[in-house]
């Protein structure tokens, strides 16, 4: 058995499930549950980009580099947002300021940081797209939907900087963000889908 290509497809299955379920907790919400799937989904995301840069070819090597050191920028920002989540907010008794910095829910420092998080996989969903050469039409599929993720990186940058999340805060309204994230769910979905059928295909 070709490891290489196991580990890249298993990080491919652990991505689809992950993303899945992130969809459904926030519809039912339930944090704790999308906070957990949250903490796994980046190590399936590096294992398939990794697989994807060890296999690109060698003109596309500094493109396919660049998008596997960002998914470990990436990964690390937000395992520890969620892994904050999961253990301080949940189980210490916050003060207020201590509160609007670290619960995510508050749009604040932690939240900024995952948004930041998510910016920095929007660029490397983008370079690794530019280092692949599809030779099938789900290649090209996977191709374009990660490069044009790439385009997240500016919402997800600069919205922060204009304060709109805090403003949100300040209304109550946590609605209308979880159903943006159920949209990009919906979006990331399909590229976890299309890596699994990629490296299931590639040969040996």
């Amino acid at each position: 058995m070709d490891l290489n290509k196991g580990v890249s497809k298993v990080g491919s299955a652990i991505i689809t499930v992950t993303v899945f379920l992130f969809a459904l907790f926030l519809i039912i919400n339930i944090p704790m549950g999308y906070y957990f799937v949250c903490l796994i989904l980046p190590i399936g995301f590096i294992m398939m980009t990794a697989g994807l840069q060890n296999e690109c070819e060698s003109d596309r090597k500094v493109a396919a580099n660049i998008g596997l050191l960002l998914a470990a920028v990436y990964s690390t920002f937000i395992m520890l947002v969620y892994f904050t989540q999961l253990t301080t907010v949940n189980n210490e008794q916050l003060n207020e300021q201590a509160t609007n910095l670290l619960e995510f829910g508050k749009f604040g420092l932690i939240f900024n940081f995952d948004l930041l998080g998510y910016g920095v996989m929007a660029l490397s969903t983008f370079f690794t797209g530019l280092s692949m050469k599809p030779k099938n039409k789900k290649d090209k599929w996977l191709k374009a939907l990660m490069m044009i993720h790439g385009l997240f990186y500016f919402s997800c940058t600069f919205m922060p900087i204009t304060g709109m999340f805090a403003k949100m805060s300040s209304n109550g309204d946590g609605i209308g963000g979880r159903l943006a994230l159920v949209a990009w769910c919906v979006y990331f979905l399909p590229i976890g889908i299309l890596s699994f059928l990629h490296f299931g295909s590639r040969k040996n």
